[in-house]
């Protein structure tokens, strides 16, 4: 038999094995880095290399099968191989190029394409001896076509492809030989095929093949290669970008905006004594109002959009900004250069604008507001971190009194220390249990019983003794811990009513102040509920009261909640009714069930024309609207007796009781 292994079978042999080796080696890149180009090129380089085995196989196995549809079959599996070479070479080529996976629809649109193409110029004229010239043009000239095109087209590509680095050259310039080769086959095979010099020219191009087939190979190698060589710097590059830069702005994260201050900080520090002139750094903090409410109301990603453009924004600022950097959250850093004063009220106002200017994403238009601290360097301090403290510093100034802009001044740093001190006070003061509650009487004037009691903190201070709520609460605001203190005294309500229930089979409706941030937490009604839940409460037996001021900030959520609490149970009163902005426009739109009057309104009311007609009026109207009403501050019996004429439904001030402790109270939970 071994008379019958010819050179060509030789040759087609030994490149199967080395096709072999080098699949084994793409098999083995991909399991390691799973690189979807990758595969489609181990199935190029896999058809490829059957094909190349069964041309090693037909001609002996041809001199042995007189069945001529053994030999059709074999040139049908030839020619599938050889098309599925060509098309998951493109497929890969493409992958990596584009990094994008292609759809199961084009693959399989591709693999039937392969198959019918292969069917019909296999099958057609090939069991018609008198066709065979026919036959021979749709097995070699036809696919001869289709490659050069192909390959030509490949080559194009490549030339015009922006990232072309070295192995994409190589692939570029085989192609464009590759294609050449296959159109000149194809145009000889047509007009020369029964040439003498016709077989020459076909055994010429089956070593050229066998050598191209191979330099495709390792050019392919090689570019793996120097795609993960790429992909390496890449994210070396990457990681080395998001040390420096925040990931979500692309702004400079903390660590690297405070090291670039102090290199300004030095830089200017050089200028001003070489030039002798007196140039400054203006560095403003700013804070976006609100955030969380974006997040909740917008989604998630509309917030990191606005953060994005924020960041662009001050990025593109006209005052040419030293430094821009997110240092957490919603807050920026933002600095610049400056000689004279009125540039920094002009920056001021500038990143005001920036800001409030309005933000569109997918057809929605969303404005916000921020708040801006700011200092000087050398003015305020001589170090980055000094310089970041006391902007901020300023900045907590400005959030807490509701301004928009405030500069850092001295005395900032030691309410920043008292601050300090407070927290820690007043944390230790919630852990040990040092608030306790009085309770203010609410008297019923239709039937002259209890109504209900309004909940009042005061704090035991272990050295300042019994401290009212003016004492604190200021701080409590400034330091963010309304969330935390509000849960706490609402607890402490709620554990009150159920010790009397137990004590004195008393039900009393207990009215607790909300603060404004509390009131406005999605979380407050699913609290209250945990809260009746746990200590067996009815709900009608605790009130809510908020400041008018509070309902106003956020007037929707503000109705939001109101109706879920309502629909609980849960009474909401409006406190100091008559303090705040447009009370009665607004009184008509918020679901709330009573209304108490302020104290201000009440002093005088029994004296004065003006204050009688104001609170005959608001108990009028808040009647006609439905709701009740209790005047707050009744220290009179005139003013008993003209609040009860005026048709108020109940009244609570010194009059009645002071605020009393829980052992005080007991007459009155005692009377039935």
């Amino acid at each position: 038999m071994i008379e019958y292994i010819t050179p060509r079978t030789f040759l087609f042999s030994t490149q199967t094995v080395v096709f072999s080796v080098l699949i084994f080696v793409f098999y083995i890149f991909y399991r390691t880095f799973s690189r979807k180009y990758v595969k489609y090129w181990l199935m190029s380089l896999a058809a490829l290399n059957v094909s190349y085995l069964i041309k090693s196989f037909v001609p002996y196995s041809s001199r042995n099968v007189s069945s001529d549809s053994w030999q059709v079959f074999a040139e049908l599996l030839l020619q599938i191989c050889q098309y599925s070479f060509l098309i998951f070479l493109i497929f890969g080529i493409y992958i990596a190029k584009k990094n994008k996976e292609l759809s199961k629809e084009i693959l399989m649109m591709g693999v039937a394409v392969i198959v019918l193409l292969s069917v019909i110029s296999t099958v057609a004229f090939a069991f018609d001896p008198s066709q065979a010239f026919n036959h021979f043009y749709l097995t070699i000239s036809l696919p001869s076509f289709i490659f050069g095109c192909t390959f030509l087209s490949l080559g194009c590509y490549l030339l015009f492809d922006k990232k072309n680095y070295f192995s994409s050259q190589v692939l570029m310039c085989f192609s464009a030989i590759f294609g050449l080769r296959f159109l000149l086959h194809s145009f000889i095979s047509i007009v020369a095929v029964t040439e003498p010099w016709f077989h020459q020219l076909e055994l010429f191009l089956l070593y050229f093949d066998v050598a191209a087939h191979s330099i495709l190979g390792f050019t392919l190698l090689i570019w793996m290669q120097g795609a993960e060589r790429f992909a390496t710097l890449s994210a070396i590059s990457r990681a080395q970008y998001l040390g420096k830069h925040d990931s979500l702005t692309g702004a400079l994260n903390r660590g690297q905006v405070m090291a670039k201050l102090s290199d300004k900080m030095q830089e200017l520090t050089q200028v001003n004594q070489r030039n002798k002139v007196q140039l400054k750094l203006a560095i403003f903090l700013i804070d976006i109002k609100q955030f969380k409410f974006i997040n909740d109301t917008y989604g998630l990603k509309v917030g990191d959009y606005i953060l994005g453009e924020i960041a662009n924004r001050l990025n593109q600022s006209v005052f040419i900004p030293q430094a821009v950097g997110r240092l957490s959250g919603d807050s920026f850093m933002f600095v610049i250069e400056f000689e004279q004063s009125s540039h920094v009220d002009r920056a001021v106002s500038h990143i005001h604008e920036l800001i409030e200017r309005c933000f569109r994403y997918e057809q929605q238009e969303i404005t916000i507001q921020g708040s801006v601290g700011y200092c000087f360097y050398p003015d305020d301090a001589d170090k980055s971190e000094d310089l970041l403290q006391k902007a901020n510093l300023a900045l907590h100034h400005a959030e807490t009194n509701n301004i928009p802009s405030v500069a850092f001044e001295e005395g900032m740093q030691a309410q920043g220390r008292h601050l300090v001190l407070m927290e820690k006070q007043l944390r230790s003061a919630i852990a040990n249990d040092e608030f306790i509650l009085y309770y203010q009487p609410q008297l019923n004037l239709f039937t002259n019983k209890l109504e209900g009691v309004e909940a009042l903190v005061r704090w035991q201070h272990p050295e300042k003794g019994l401290l009212s709520p003016g004492d604190f609460l200021t701080e409590l605001e400034s330091l963010g811990m309304h969330n935390e203190f509000d849960n706490y005294i609402l607890t402490k309500a709620c554990l009150a009513s159920e010790r009397w229930f137990k004590q004195y089979k008393r039900r009393v409706a207990i009215a607790v102040n909300i603060t404004a941030v509390e009131f406005q937490n999605e979380q407050l009604v699913t609290n209250i509920q945990m809260l009746l839940n746990k200590y067996g409460i009815p709900s009608k037996y605790i009130e809510l009261e908020i400041t008018e001021n509070v309902v106003m900030t956020d007037i929707t959520r503000a109705m939001d909640s109101i109706v879920k609490l309502q629909n609980m149970g849960i009474k909401v009163s409006i406190d100091d009714f008559g303090t705040g902005y447009s009370s009665l426009a607004y009184l008509r739109d918020l679901p709330i069930d009573k209304i108490k009057i302020d104290r201000s309104f009440i002093n005088e009311v029994a004296i004065n024309d003006s204050d009688m007609t104001i609170v005959k009026s608001m108990v009028d109207l808040s009647h006609g609207l439905g709701k009740r009403v209790l005047a707050e501050g009744v220290e009179t019996v005139e003013q008993l007796n003209l609040l009860r004429h005026l048709g108020c439904d109940a009244v609570q001030g010194y009059f009645v009781s002071k605020p009393l402790p829980e052992s005080k109270l007991v007459r009155y939970l005692k009377k039935k």
